[in-house]
């Protein structure tokens, strides 16, 4: 059956998990959930590419659901992911997919959250735990995670979360499952690092791409500015106003760059908050729910706190720094123009940095215009349109930033 006519009353699912879909403001399937979710509820393990925004939480977590006996009270399945963000964010997107299954339990064990807390949830028996890989190893040490009865064990952001040196933590994991796990694994790019756990680990895995095109492609227009300095922060505030944004994500390297630039937006009377590293888990969980429900406007963070970060209207990105890792590019821009919205993203560099937006370029196949400010200080393209009414343009456009 052809992708554009699948539904997912067509996958074989319960109907509470139909029911749930529905209520979630889903009727089809995007690709890599069309693909993975027969696989899994077939018993395969899967590896599979996709960039981000394609549903990846739902692919693994429907046949994960539908697979589960509520009667056995020792954890069933376990997801481990990189960061704390994204751990809070898969386990919510779960329990949206319970919601008509209260006889299912999901716990989210992370850094920087009580241990105390975290321990009254696992003596409930969840049959579904959600994690990052330093903290479902304390709790297996301390003896509150068994993952003896383990049948499916997922690893989202796979090739993030060895990158950031967890690959020993990840083989102990999966180490503890039993020899017959089904083993899931996502990931942006397949690393040698990737592939080497799933040679390990993985038995006859069934290879998924899906490439960001077409309608799984976000609609992203890009631009590049020369820029630096204090002067980004002029800039950036002039193509705000241009825009009329009132949703905005805006990355920067380093943690001091975002306190900073997080204290001078304030000066300047903008709604903002920021995220990086230092700040307490409870205290960012705080800010992506004021920012979820839309309580100020622009929100600055590092690439590691924003990961996991799942916001559909956002409206545009800013880089206030280009970017150290060419797919920290396409996980910045890619918090815009999501669930099928169109979405703008601007990158400021100096002029020794053309060689890095090149490669950018390269790797991404992205079409990234140049910009620049007239005499008159009007954002406009090498061409003298106006940046406002190319926007408007292409969103009037069905060929729209690479579909």
């Amino acid at each position: 059956m052809a992708n554009e006519t699948l539904r997912f009353a067509d996958l074989d699912l319960s109907p509470e998990v139909l029911r749930a879909v529905e209520r979630m403001g889903f009727s089809a399937p995007t690709p890599i959930q069309a693909q993975t979710i027969p696989l899994m509820m077939d018993g395969r393990d899967v590896i599979a590419k996709a960039p981000t925004g394609t549903g990846k939480t739902c692919a693994f977590g429907i046949p994960i659901i539908e697979c589960l006996d509520p009667e056995i009270t020792d954890p069933q399945a376990v997801v481990v992911c990189p960061t704390r963000e994204l751990c809070v964010q898969i386990a919510e997107e779960l329990r949206q997919l319970t919601v008509y299954r209260p006889d299912i339990r999901i716990a989210s064990v992370y850094g920087g959250q009580p241990i105390g807390r975290q321990l009254a949830v696992l003596k409930k028996n969840p049959h579904i735990v959600v994690a990052t890989p330093g903290r479902l190893l304390d709790h297996m040490g301390r003896g509150t995670v068994y993952l003896g009865n383990v049948y499916t064990a997922v690893l989202d952001e796979a090739d993030e979360m060895l990158k950031m040196g967890f690959i020993r933590d990840v083989r102990k994991i999966l180490g503890a499952t039993p020899a017959d796990t089904q083993v899931v694994m996502f990931s942006a790019t397949i690393s040698r690092e990737v592939m080497d756990v799933a040679w390990e680990y993985q038995h006859n895995a069934e290879e998924i791409t899906v490439a960001a095109e077409g309608d799984n492609r976000p609609k992203i227009a890009q631009f590049a500015l020369l820029s630096s300095g204090d002067r980004r922060i002029q800039d950036m505030l002039c193509l705000i106003r241009e825009l009329s944004l009132h949703r905005v994500m805006v990355f920067c390297n380093m943690k001091n760059t975002v306190r900073r630039l997080n204290d001078r937006l304030r000066r300047e009377g903008c709604s903002v908050d920021c995220l990086h590293g230092d700040i307490p888990q409870s205290q960012r969980n705080a800010v992506m729910k004021k920012y979820r429900e839309g309580k100020f406007e622009i929100l600055v963070a590092t690439d590691v706190a924003a990961r996991g970060i799942d916001v559909d209207d956002v409206e545009a990105v800013f880089n206030y720094d280009i970017p150290e890792e060419n797919e920290y590019y396409l996980h910045r821009i890619g918090r815009t123009g999501r669930a099928k919205r169109r979405g703008v993203a601007f990158t400021f560099m100096t002029p020794d940095d053309r060689f890095r937006l090149r490669d950018i370029k390269k790797y991404t196949h992205s079409k990234i215009e140049d910009l620049a400010f007239d005499e008159t200080g009007r954002p406009v393209l090498k061409t003298g349109e106006g940046l406002l009414e190319t926007v408007k343009n292409w969103e009037n456009q069905r060929n729209f930033a690479g579909e």
